[in-house]
């Protein structure tokens, strides 16, 4: 299929998930993961009137991000080490993978630095597997009130990846236990102003995650296709 083919599967299943669920489609967001495809590929993205794009490695990103002078709304969704957050802040308006400390730390630092803010997703390891980054969910609380005087990183929801599934009902009770963490912090009034994010769902699942709450689906593959970095 074409892009715009694709974009057009992929917006009537977003629909569909939205009607089942008692949804409005605007309250789900796409990312368009472009860490697979090149420079063009992502311009082409772009212009199709995809605004959000997600990358994970800042080597790639940052040639990519400067090639195309900034255009769009970037979201760093992978793994961030603590001594690449410079070369993210003032390019990476959102970061979906908060997992830790030092790295909300770094983050103050360098945004402050700059004269910016960041907006952040806590990543939570749902699942429980061990391959999983992300803090665990009775971890979270305490994690939001150490973070809470943080003057340039606002956490605005919580973000999880679920376990690789054949059947994505099975990712369910995943991104069901996510939203419910993030209404028990709200009932807590653990941060300043509610959590209102979820970002949870992908290629093979984001039809459930859509169903269980999620306001940012992350899409690569389907829809942008896969090709040589450039």
């Amino acid at each position: 299929m074409s892009l715009k083919e694709r974009i057009q599967h992929v917006e009537e299943r977003i629909k569909a998930a939205c009607e089942r669920s008692g949804r409005k489609r605007e309250e789900v967001h796409v990312v368009a993961v472009t860490k697979y495809v090149s420079v063009e590929a992502t311009r082409e993205v772009l212009d199709a009137g995809i605004v959000h794009i997600g990358e994970n490695r800042p080597q790639i990103a940052v040639p990519k991000w400067e090639a195309l002078e900034g255009q769009g709304t970037w979201h760093f969704i992978g793994h961030l080490q603590s001594n690449k957050v410079k070369d993210v802040i003032g390019k990476f308006q959102y970061i979906h993978s908060l997992d830790r400390l030092s790295l909300a730390r770094e983050l103050e630092k360098r945004a402050s630095a700059m004269g910016t803010n960041v907006t952040a997703f806590l990543q939570v390891n749902v699942s429980g597997e061990a391959s999983k980054q992300g803090i665990e969910p009775e971890q979270a609380a305490d994690f939001l009130k150490e973070i809470a005087d943080l003057k340039h990183v606002r956490v605005v929801g919580l973000m999880t990846m679920a376990p690789i599934e054949e059947d994505a009902e099975r990712t369910r009770p995943v991104f069901r236990k996510l939203r419910e963490l993030r209404d028990q912090l709200n009932a807590q009034a653990v941060t300043a102003e509610p959590l209102t994010e979820l970002s949870m769902g992908m290629s093979g699942d984001f039809e459930v995650a859509i169903e269980e709450g999620a306001t940012w689906v992350r899409l690569g593959t389907l829809l942008v296709g896969k090709g040589e970095l450039s």
